[in-house]
């Protein structure tokens, strides 16, 4: 019964894709079902065999040792309030204090053209195996490392030659993002094998929405990939110095926005309790995204605590999300934990458009930045399928 639900689902997400769409002559279906494919098999590749589990663990074990390295430099300047030995928690010093040397990790792996390498590679296989433009098959791997305004930034020279529908599809695509400074976090919080499918899954599934949603060929002059020259790399110390500032505004940003958004959260709740004792936000987001977690084929007892998990990633952001699903965990059964989890692992989000337009108009102009604007909504509505199909896979492999 559910699994048919979460089937059916999957259609729902690609049909709501192909009403949206453009052009709807234009859609390629071969490479939609060649990156379908894909999704499938990644997922059963990730969470069904011992080389995926293997893969998984050595991520996250990789991740855990940033984090751990990240810690030394905290409890030195913290003290006791960050002690060594894990004996105190505490959301700011253990999840969002290591972005600082998370974030400076890999600017120094893409200063020496380590990162670039590898997402070259996987954007190289892409392109070959699903036939889809280099430039976007390159983007969508990009946004698996790197947040959304530092991919749309050092890929400025390329973007700036491209025409709207393009950037339009670039903007899309940006909605579904994750950044590398911000797994440690996820992965402290989150069942790390559901968080590390997500990625690549976000990755496939952009691609699909993207194609049927803004459709267009792309001239043999056109699919090419811009390399930045050596020279622009500036200054190591330079750089290591910026990404340190980098990572510690981007942490305090979190934090002030997370502070503000929890405290109007229990201030709105304040207010609503006083027409009704059940009224809250967390019941209206539960019964806005309702229809979308029966299509994943949650149980019928748990479908309003993950829309209300939906909606209030959608809303403020999926670190406030996160934060309540673990402290819901014990009480949902495997399928539910895996598309809830998978759903929350991308930066879809209200504040997430807000940064895309705001990166758009300082790279590219006030022109390209009001076209964008033109299409928020369908940003937000492409990110949400994204979130949904990707979900939906990992539901069909978890029960």
């Amino acid at each position: 019964m559910y699994v048919l639900i979460n089937s059916i689902g999957i259609l729902v997400v690609l049909g709501l894709a192909y009403f949206l769409s453009f052009n709807k002559r234009e859609i390629a279906f071969k490479p939609i079902l060649i990156l379908l494919v894909l999704q499938a098999i990644t997922t059963w590749f990730m969470l069904s065999t011992s080389i995926g589990g293997k893969v998984i663990t050595l991520v996250s074990d990789f991740f855990l040792w940033l984090i751990s390295s990240s810690m030394s430099g905290i409890n030195f300047v913290f003290g006791d309030f960050a002690p060594l030995d894990g004996s105190t928690f505490t959301f700011f010093m253990n999840v969002l204090m290591p972005i600082i040397f998370v974030v400076t990790f890999f600017d120094i792996l893409t200063y020496f053209g380590i990162l670039p390498m590898i997402i070259n590679g996987f954007g190289w296989v892409f392109s070959k195996i699903t036939k889809m433009p280099r430039f976007e098959s390159f983007y969508a791997v990009q946004v698996m490392f790197l947040g959304n305004n530092e991919a749309l930034a050092v890929t400025r020279e390329q973007l700036n030659k491209m025409d709207d529908k393009r950037l339009l599809t670039i903007a899309m695509i940006s909605m579904s993002c994750v950044s590398a400074g911000m797994l440690g976090g996820y992965l402290q919080l989150l069942d790390p094998k559901y968080v590390l499918t997500a990625i690549p899954l976000n990755a496939l599934g952009t691609l699909i929405i993207t194609s049927l949603i803004n459709p267009y060929k792309v001239t043999k002059e056109e699919d090419i990939v811009y390399k930045p020259a050596k020279e622009e790399r500036g200054n190591f110390f330079d750089m290591i110095s910026t990404s340190m500032m980098t990572g510690g505004r981007l942490a305090l940003i979190i934090a002030v926005m997370l502070i503000g958004f929890v405290s109007l959260i229990t201030a709105a709740n304040s207010f609503l309790g006083l027409l009704h004792d059940d009224l809250a936000l967390e019941n209206i987001f539960g019964i806005l995204f309702s229809p979308l977690s029966l299509l994943m084929g949650v149980e019928f007892s748990q479908i309003l605590a993950v829309g209300q998990l939906m909606g209030v990633k959608i809303v403020l952001n999926e670190f406030v999300a996160m934060t309540n699903l673990s402290e819901l965990l014990s009480g949902f059964n495997p399928h539910t934990e895996a598309v809830a989890t998978t759903f929350l692992v991308s930066f879809c989000n209200f504040a997430t458009i807000g940064i895309i337009l705001g990166s758009v108009q300082s790279l590219f102009g006030d022109m390209k930045a009001k076209f964008i604007a033109k299409y928020t909504w369908l940003l937000l509505l492409s990110g949400i399928l994204v979130s949904s199909l990707t979900a939906m896979i990992v539901g069909l492999f978890v029960w």
